[in-house]
């Protein structure tokens, strides 16, 4: 009867592990930012994109930036940046979001939201991983710069897991060829360490013009410059 009841007691913890694990897995819906993506698709079919510009692509730190070419005159910028995205979301649509453009560069924002959203620094490593290996298959020799997590004061509670994913991130960044990584945590801290308050929106998350003009600072010395179309 123990045996029976053991036995009993295993298949029932791997059965609630198997229906968790697939009630996740229908949690996420790959299509979630298709209007967003389908929007770059109508807008580039209008306008028109040339190849060799710096890509941006990533959240909504990098949607909410829409002045960006402003802030980087003698480069050709060009921002994808969509809604509340994670690396899963950016994966998904990398086919449309990033390798139709041809780039000469591409500058990635991604990890806020996922740490945010509670996803291991392990599994996000491993998107980023995939990312960054379907970017190269795609596009080889094109360089890929990803941008670490920045703080904010919404997140501020999540911080030791914002320090683990960053160092995650710039570990494997060093170790793939034509890939970097952009601290943009520490410039972010005043002289204690805290994260500028007055760098941000009502919502302590997203930032005023003072915070883009900082990864203006941090990023002019990577943008591949006088790329423009002609």
């Amino acid at each position: 009867m123990k045996y029976f009841n053991n036995r009993f007691l295993a298949i029932s913890l791997c059965l609630l592990i198997f229906f968790a694990g697939e009630s996740i897995a229908q949690d996420y819906n790959p299509k979630t930012f298709e209007k967003e993506i389908s929007g770059f698709d109508q807008k580039d079919a209008l306008e028109g994109v040339k190849s060799g510009s710096n890509l941006f692509v990533g959240s909504s730190t990098l949607r909410m930036w829409p002045d960006m070419q402003s802030y980087f005159p003698k480069a050709y910028v060009i921002n994808r940046g969509f809604g509340g995205s994670k690396f899963e979301d950016l994966l998904y649509y990398a086919d449309r979001a990033v390798t139709p453009y041809r780039p000469a560069k591409i500058f990635i924002y991604e990890g806020d939201n996922d740490i945010a959203a509670g996803i291991s620094i392990e599994v996000i490593l491993k998107q980023a991983k995939q990312l960054r290996e379907k970017i190269r298959a795609a596009l080889p020799g094109v360089p890929v710069v990803f941008i670490g997590a920045k703080p904010s004061v919404a997140r501020w509670h999540l911080k030791d897991k914002y320090e683990e994913f960053n160092k995650a991130l710039k570990a494997y960044s060093k170790k793939s060829k034509k890939t970097q990584f952009v601290d943009m945590w520490a410039p972010m801290l005043d002289k204690d360490g805290m994260v500028y308050k007055d760098i941000f929106l009502q919502d302590n998350l997203h930032m005023k013009p003072e915070g883009y003009k900082i990864w203006q600072k941090v990023l002019s010395p990577y943008l591949i410059n006088n790329n423009f179309p002609k």
